[in-house]
This record gives structure tokens, sequence and C-alpha cells, in this order.
């Protein structure tokens, strides 16, 4: 009654333009509850609604994503009015930091960028869209993932720019490392970009190791150095390029280090300089190999920026660009502080690579760089249509070759890692302890047949990883002969069926095994099989050539003696026909060969630990 008193009383007071207390008006808008009842105290973190707002709740989302949206002014662009990579290069970085931070909770710093493949140019005008999220945290490092795509704001065009991976480490004080607590994944896409992080980590340690092995057995000739159009050679030393920069405070970040990004742009500005001197016009970026930075550059550094062109091909270029840093005008010592590669092209009226001039190498070092921007030319193609290419758009059977090892392998566990971590696995059937899934989408359907075992995960591992004991336990081997141990973690067979073909031939496959132990806890061991094509073992007549898209098993420890084992399986187009007239047949038949390798497992386990003991 005395709430309905005083609401009668406030309201006169209104009509008679007569000023209100802030208390009573306090009272009668907080909802009228009464004397004896508090304000709710709002939960902790909970944000307190602007005037006007209308609380919407959002669902949750990965707390490390940040999103960027940037409108692409005339003081972003070059002369053709397009956005300059060196300012993409910054926001990207930016923006990774900030998801860096927001992870880590403390200052990082970028290590380096992997290699990044620009598909479109965007102009005055359009937006610039970057979403950047942490992929994994290692130990004291994780991996950034970084899409950027632009946005017509006028026709509501969306286009894909480019997809980065940076690697960003946590600094504490003085400088110190800090140890990063686990990122837990929650969508399908998130756990698979948080499985395959580990793929990318370990491909990025072996980097120079692949360089190194295809130098040592590519040809040691040098190239005839004429152009081709018949006049000489274009001298490397013509295309040099020297610069320095003086880091002001606007080019650094919080910590006084010199923005990695701000760094990146410089080095595509004398990048882009070398690539003109060439070709005479000015070339459009196509793609930078990975940034690695060694060591960090402060506010007052003298940044000295060098760039040349290291070789010409048909239609692109490589220029190898370095920065070093020295902190007074005297100084003689500098420090490295990045190397990088960039790729340009120059594109003709119609937007076609044009032809380039050859490149005449200066002798000794430029000879060098001469070969190595070969072998990165070889690298790179490899690595873009092993890692960058949709999983249906890679053929069956990828050449084999040991300069692309480390990649067809990262492809070969990746390609399993992606199919475990998909969603709307189905059950379709459980006998036992044997439990079989299937996965319906597109023109794929893929199998997962699970079991536990008494057995340790790494002796399951140990045995289920060299196919020529598969015959043992799977009888639809009748063979498997090891062609090629590539190293310690790869390895190709030669693999023999007992299944007969149309053909009435039986059939034989060349599989790449690559085995992986995992890299943190929660991770399983991982043996993945794909088919290659190997120039040592081609089809013969006698034998029906299959292929292999996918397969493989994951095991996970569950105790100190128990183990679940996945066997996965990606049935390619010309299986489907025979899955769909065999269902009850191929899933039995799954189920047994699963029960078999139960049985082979913990039949030899005791043998394996002897054989462990003796060694």
């Amino acid at each position: 009654a005395a709430t309905l008193l005083l609401s009668r009383c406030l309201l006169k007071m209104v009509k008679g333009n007569i000023v209100v207390p802030e208390e009573i008006l306090s009272f009668c808008c907080n909802g009228l509850q009464g004397s004896t009842s508090s304000p709710r105290a709002r939960d902790p973190g909970e944000r307190e609604e602007a005037p006007g707002a209308m609380a919407s709740p959002s669902p949750p989302g990965n707390p490390t994503e940040v999103q960027m949206s940037q409108l692409v002014l005339p003081c972003h662009t070059n002369h053709r009015g397009e956005l300059s990579t060196g300012q993409l290069l910054k926001w990207i970085d930016t923006a990774a930091c900030l998801s860096a931070e927001r992870h880590a909770g403390c200052p990082c710093v970028t290590a380096s960028m992997d290699d990044i493949y620009f598909e479109h140019t965007i102009s005055v005008g359009q937006v610039v869209n970057i979403k950047a999220k942490v992929n994994r945290a290692f130990n004291s490092s994780m991996e950034v993932g970084i899409q950027v795509s632009y946005e017509d704001l006028c026709s509501g065009k969306h286009c894909s720019i480019c997809k980065a991976y940076a690697t960003f480490v946590a600094q504490g004080p003085s400088g110190s490392k800090v140890k990063l607590k686990p990122l837990t994944p929650q969508t399908e896409e998130e756990k698979i970009e948080h499985s395959i992080a580990a793929e990318r980590r370990r491909m990025r340690l072996v980097h120079k190791d692949t360089l190194k092995d295809l130098l040592t057995r590519s040809s040691q000739e040098t190239a005839q150095l004429e152009t081709r159009d018949g006049s000489v050679a274009v001298p490397a030393e013509k295309t040099r390029v020297e610069s320095v920069e003086l880091v002001l405070p606007p080019h650094a970040n919080h910590q006084g280090n010199t923005f990695g990004g701000q760094i990146m742009a410089w080095m595509e500005n004398v990048a882009t300089i070398a690539a003109s001197r060439l070709c005479h016009a000015h070339p459009t970026l196509r793609a930078i190999e990975m940034f690695h930075f060694r060591g960090p550059s402060q506010v007052g550094d003298r940044l000295v920026l060098k760039a040349i062109v290291n070789n010409a091909f048909k239609n692109s270029m490589e220029v190898g660009v370095c920065a070093e840093a020295y902190d007074q005008e005297m100084s003689i010592s500098r420090r490295h502080i990045n190397s990088a590669f960039m790729t340009f092209v120059v594109l003709d009226q119609e937007g076609q690579p044009r032809t380039l001039p050859m490149v005449a190498p200066e002798p000794g070092d430029g000879e060098r760089r001469y070969r190595e921007a070969s072998a990165r030319k070889k690298i790179r193609l490899d690595r873009k249509y092993v890692v960058s290419c949709k999983q249906t758009e890679v053929p069956l059977s990828v050449p084999w070759d040991q300069s692309n090892k480390v990649y067809l392998s990262y492809n070969n566990v990746s390609a399993l890692k992606t199919l475990v971590a998909k969603a709307n696995w189905a059950l379709a059937r459980e006998k036992e302890k044997v439990r079989m899934y299937t996965l319906e989408e597109d023109k794929f359907l893929s199998f997962r047949i699970e079991m536990s075992v008494h057995i340790a995960a790494d002796r399951a591992f140990s045995l289920l990883s060299d196919l020529r004991r598969r015959q043992e336990w799977d009888r639809h081997y009748a063979s498997a002969e090891l062609v090629q141990q590539v190293d310690d973690d790869d390895m190709i067979y030669h693999v023999v069926s007992q299944t007969l073909s149309s053909e009435n031939k039986p059939q034989d496959f060349v599989i790449l095994a690559s085995r992986r132990k995992p890299c943190s806890k929660g991770d399983p061991y991982v043996v993945a099989f794909r088919s290659v094509t190997l120039p040592t073992h081609p089809a013969s007549s006698g034998f029906t050539r299959g292929e292999t898209l996918c397969s493989g098993f994951c095991i996970w420890p569950e105790s100190e003696e128990m183990s679940k084992v996945a066997y996965y399986n990606q049935a390619t187009p010309g299986y489907l026909n025979y899955v769909t007239t065999n269902v009850a047949g191929l899933s039995s038949n799954f189920c047994a060969t699963f029960e078999a390798c139960e049985k082979f497992l913990l039949k030899n386990k005791e043998d394996l630990i002897m054989r462990l003991q003796n060694l």
C-alpha cells in the first residue's frame, strides 16, 4: 500500500513539473520490490548493461577469438589503389597477438609466421575482416590461426584473402618464459585445428632439414645465364636494395619491442623494390615463406633491411630479404632479427602472369641463394599442393618424392586426425566389446571400429605400426614388404591383398605408414596409412593396383595396462557400390577382423615386453 501511495504522489509531482528527489526516483524505478529487499548483487564477471541496451544471451564461443574489421583507406594502399600487403601484415600480426595475449594473460611476442598465400587483392573502400584464435597451447608457445577475408559494402560480396598460422611465445618478467595453460577445443572445427596443430609444429621444426636434404639431392649445375628472349641475363646485383628504419614509439608494442607486423611491413617494402628492379614494372606479392624471428628489437634501434632477387622462374621470382638491428650509429655488430623469402609475379592487363627475365647470380653466396631458391620453389609447390588443397581434391595416390616426404607425412597424419575429430559418428553395430560407427558425408562413407584392450598403449602402438605383422591378424593381407625406411616415423610398404578384384587378380598397394607418439597428455598414439606412387614399384600386370585415401589407428591410454584402440577407414568412391549392397556382411567382417586384432595384441604383448627389456 505504501508503495502504491508513493507511486501516485510521484505521478502528481511529474504532472506538476515538480522536481523529484533522486532517492525517491531510484526507489520507484528499481522494480518496487519493498523496503526490505536489497538490490540483486551481480555475479562476478557479469557486465552491467548500458542504459537502453537490450539483454540478449549470446552463445559461448572461443574465449581467445579476436575479430578485427578495417576499412581500407587511401593511406593504406599502393599506387594501384590496392591494400598494401605490408599494412595487411600489420593488421594480421596485431589481431593474432591480441588473441595470444587473451589466452596467456601476459605479454606475447611473435616467434614465426607460416607460409601465406594471397588469393585476391583488396581495393579502397572495401573492408578487411580478420578473425584470429588460439588453436593450441604448448609449453610456452601457442599456435594462432588467422582467417582474412574482404567485404564489399556496396555489393555485399565476401571473399577469402588468405589463411595464416602464427606462433607466439608468452613472456614473463625480464623476458622469462611462461608455462601456458592448455586449451580445450569445443567445436568440431576447433578440435580438428587443435589436433593438426601438433603436425604443423613438427613440420616447422624440420623445415631447415628438409631444405638441406633437397639441396644435397639436387643437381649442382647452374642453369644457362640467358634470358628467355635471347638477351643477356639481368645481374642479381642490379636488384639489390638496402634501407634503414629508426624504431620509434609508434612502431613498438606495450613492452617497447618492435611490432612483428611492422618489421614484416618494412621487409615487404624493400622486397617489392628489389622485384621491381628486375622486371621494370609493379609486381604483385603472391606468397611469403615462413617468417622466423630470431630476436627482438626495441625503440631506438636502427633496422637495416636488405633485399635481392635470388632467382627468377618463368612467371615468378623469389626475393630474399633480411632485417638486422643495431642500437648506436657507430655500432659495428648487428643482430639478425628476421629473414624471409617472398614470391612475386607481374600481371598483364588481363591479370595473367608475364614472362620474366632470368637472373645471373653473384658468385659465391649468390649462386648458393640461386640454388636454394629452386629448392624452395619445389618445397613450396609440394607443400601448397599437399597441405593447402581440400582433402577431396587430393588424388588418391600422391607421387612419392624424398624432397616432399615431410609434407606427404603431414598430410597423411592430418587427414586421419581430421577424420577422427569429426562429429556425427553414428553407432551402427555393437557386439560384445567391439563398437562400429559410420559417418556419411559428401561422396565418402567412413568407418570407425573401437574396443578396449588389456594392453599398454605404447605396446599396442609398436605392434600395430609394423605392417609386416598385419597378416597375423588381418586375413585380407597376404604379405607386406618394407620397401623404404624413410625415417624413424615413416615407412613405405608394398602390400599384397588376399582379396581378388573384378579382374580376378589379387590387389596390391603401395602404402605410406606414418607413426606419431602423443604430443601432450590426452593425445592418442597415431598410425596413419595412405597410398603413394613409388617409381620403384609401378603397377604390374599380375595385380590390380588398389588405393587407400585415409585409414589408420588411434590408441588412447585408459590406464597403465588398458587402451582404447580405434581403427578408421575412409572409403573411396569406388568402394561405395560394394558397401551399399553388403552392409551387413561388411559390418560382420570388420568386427571379426577387429576381434582377431585384439587376440594378436594380447598374444604378443608379453613377447614385446621381453624384447624391449633385452634392448
